[in-house]
């Protein structure tokens, strides 16, 4: 078991807990993969890749579904909303929409979102208008 912060695993779900699910890491592992951390649905025994969040001091592993720092996971935000608004023109969402209409519709939190629209924005990919986001050619 020699995991380091950012490493990507293979994840079981095990079981639901108050916290959220405790997964078993590359068949060798137990890790904890927080309700925060989960954007998607997830049931027992399914199988999904992760990261490995924290190591803990004594030896207890957080993981997570998203690469961990803004580098890693801005390229796979933008990709997915870029991949969307390709296929579709417009994406009916803005920065004022509903944390549980972005989950529903992209699969990230609402701050991943900020993050990834400002990142496309600043860089003149996309246009907001005040009830959708479109694509500039």
């Amino acid at each position: 078991m020699n995991y380091t912060v950012g490493d990507q695993v293979d994840l079981f779900i095990v079981r639901a807990t108050q916290l959220g699910y405790v997964v078993l890491i590359d068949n060798d592992a137990e890790g904890l993969l927080f309700n925060s951390d989960v954007f998607q649905s997830l049931q027992k025994g399914d199988q999904v890749k992760g990261y490995i969040k924290l190591i803990r001091e004594d030896g207890k592993i957080d993981v997570s579904l998203r690469p961990q720092g803004f580098r890693n996971a801005i390229d796979a935000d933008c990709d997915n909303i870029l991949s969307i608004l390709k296929k579709d023109k417009v994406l009916n969402l803005t920065d004022k929409s509903s944390p549980e209409d972005i989950r529903s519709q992209l699969n990230m939190s609402k701050k991943a979102f900020k993050k990834a629209i400002g990142f496309l924005y600043k860089r003149k990919v996309i246009v907001l208008q005040e009830d959708h986001i479109e694509l500039l050619n």
